[in-house]
């Protein structure tokens, strides 16, 4: 049986034992970090399945640990765990690209479940749901290939996220019709939220830019109810 290798950074002494001792239990392999600089050490030198961040940390934050992160690995999935309640601090952390986000205190039965909840949506491909069906889009100048997370163009391949590429997916699945901004959410990020629909913005901007080069493309915003994503080439 495969053993998930996950980097553990968080700088509470007292937490990160219980954690290293409670995931191992499970059957994960863990590698802790003290601190964020250390964080980053350790995830260049090894390969894991799974990164979990602290969000306050000494000498490099969560946020900034997870910008780096995505330098070096666009995909690799990142949960972070934050004292803070603030809804901002939670958009922030969709933004730098993470997949979950556990606010302390939190049970670790809850942990568990969403770490195996997301190692089973990278089994998929995308992480996108109900996929199967459809694994390459053709759009336009752009070939999107949902199982590498990969949009290629004739000036070459850009690497997606997960959640862009779940995103992307299900518009892809939608072409020329309007998905609904709560179907949208709850498909990628698994919840209808205010504030992560603040995040999704952000997300579907920078789509926009991904596409640009092709004017026949356009993700279309209808104001309060959804986006539609569309080709000149199938309007008549």
């Amino acid at each position: 049986m495969y053993k998930a290798t996950i980097l553990l950074v968080e700088d509470d002494p007292n937490l990160s034992m219980v954690l290293q001792d409670y995931l191992e239990m499970l059957e994960y392999s863990i590698v802790l970090a003290r601190n964020g600089e250390e964080g980053l050490s350790h995830f260049k030198k090894k390969d894991f399945d799974m990164c979990i961040l602290d969000v306050m940390m000494p000498k490099k934050d969560g946020f900034s640990l997870a910008i780096d992160i995505r330098k070096e690995n666009q995909h690799i999935p990142i949960i972070f765990l934050t004292a803070k309640t603030l809804k901002e601090d939670r958009i922030r952390g969709f933004q730098t690209g993470c997949d979950d986000y556990i606010a302390k205190p939190f049970s670790t039965e809850e942990l568990s479940l969403r770490i195996q909840a997301i190692l089973r949506r990278c089994q998929s491909g995308s992480g996108a749901e109900n996929e199967e069906d459809i694994k390459i889009f053709e759009l336009g100048k752009y070939t999107f290939d949902t199982n590498n997370m990969i949009l290629k163009g004739k000036d070459g391949a850009r690497s997606l996220t997960r959640k862009e590429t779940a995103l992307l997916c299900v518009l892809c699945k939608n072409m020329d019709k309007l998905v609904a901004r709560d179907h949208l959410l709850k498909e990628v990020w698994g919840e209808d939220d205010y504030f992560l629909g603040r995040s999704m913005d952000v997300f579907i901007a920078k789509l926009r830019k991904y596409l640009s080069e092709d004017s026949s493309l356009s993700i279309t915003n209808v104001h309060g109810t959804g986006f539609k994503l569309e080709t000149k080439q199938q309007k008549r």
